[in-house]
């Protein structure tokens, strides 16, 4: 008489540690959805002396279709989490075969939303790396939540065809690469890299920012005061990294005279209701005859949309921008 062999623990306990890890992911993006649909600041758990996690969440790049890249993580998540527990919630003692056809569905959704989940998630690891330059906590942790969702979605059950697997993981890789790649196809960043103006030393102090150290000459001067008087309003956040990059172009002398909009609650003389009445998405954002630019702008580009006729010898303007 032979022994039954048993199955592996990970089969019986898969779905209950991918519904953990879903639930996880579903907070912490319900949390940065929140915090930026509200004009709010993340709670950054690692803090770098340059650029941090709400630098990642004001970038170009945390933005898809106008709406936080976090909402669409929320409902990933959502989605993976009710993919997870619906066999065990549907479960029937007596229908065996609709048992199976739930499971069988429910973990081929699994395998192509981690698949597309991870592959995303290292695009966006790549992002911090060598664009945003950012240490961000929530990018990492989901990361890893994806990383660990897929690994349990392929040892967590036994697959009869094991080609499945390798058909549904490339077919929905190449479909998140071109989807991703036409997603931000458009963000061409032409914010300035860090290191292209003086970059800020140490932490902001609280509620006003680094200290500009750059100085203005005529042209900047006279730019920032044609900005003002044309009602041009920059928007942005005390503790943004960019914000300050966008002063260093101006100026000490010249910053004072612009018309800047602090977005942050907790910033002096903050306006927050207007940044949202704006439909603000990331900063430093610009408003200038009733049209946005986001990220930080050279000057010339300011003159140009602005129709500034004055001098245009800017002491502040990177090679970047050549």
């Amino acid at each position: 008489m032979t022994r039954r062999r048993s199955n592996p623990w990970i089969y019986k306990w898969s779905r209950l540690i991918i519904a953990a890890i879903t639930t996880c992911g579903t907070l912490t993006t319900a949390y940065l959805t929140y915090e930026k649909l509200n004009g709010k600041q993340a709670a950054c758990l690692i803090q770098t002396s340059v650029n941090n996690c709400n630098d990642v969440l004001s970038s170009p790049w945390a933005m898809v279709f106008g709406k936080p890249l976090a909402l669409f993580g929320f409902l990933a998540y959502t989605c993976m989490l009710v993919c997870a527990v619906i066999p065990l919630i549907l479960k029937s003692d007596t229908n065996k075969q609709q048992n199976q056809k739930i499971d069988d569905l429910t973990w081929l959704i699994l395998l192509a939303g981690a698949t597309a989940m991870t592959i995303f998630s290292g695009y966006l690891i790549y992002l911090l790396i060598f664009k945003i330059q950012a240490l961000c906590f929530y990018c990492i942790a989901s990361a890893l939540f994806s990383v660990s969702i897929f690994a349990l979605t392929v040892v967590g059950r036994t697959w009869e065809d094991v080609g499945q697997i390798f058909f549904t993981t490339i077919i929905v890789g190449m479909i998140t690469v071109v989807g991703t790649i036409a997603v931000h196809a458009n963000v061409s960043s032409p914010t300035i890299s860090l290191h292209s103006t003086p970059a800020p030393i140490g932490k902001p102090n609280r509620g006003i920012g680094w200290e500009v150290t750059t100085t203005s000459e005529e042209s900047e001067l006279e730019l920032a005061v044609h900005l003002t008087r044309i009602g041009a309003k920059k928007y942005s956040a005390w503790w943004c990294p960019h914000c300050h990059e966008q002063k260093q172009l101006f100026g000490k002398e010249a910053t004072e005279k612009l018309d800047i909009i602090e977005c942050d609650p907790q910033g002096k003389n903050a306006a927050p209701t207007l940044c949202q009445a704006a439909k603000i998405e990331g900063f430093p954002t610009w408003e200038i005859n009733g049209k946005l630019y986001p990220n930080v702008q050279p000057l010339k580009r300011l003159a140009d949309v602005s129709d500034y006729q004055g001098p245009r010898k800017f002491k502040n303007y990177p090679d970047y921008f050549k």
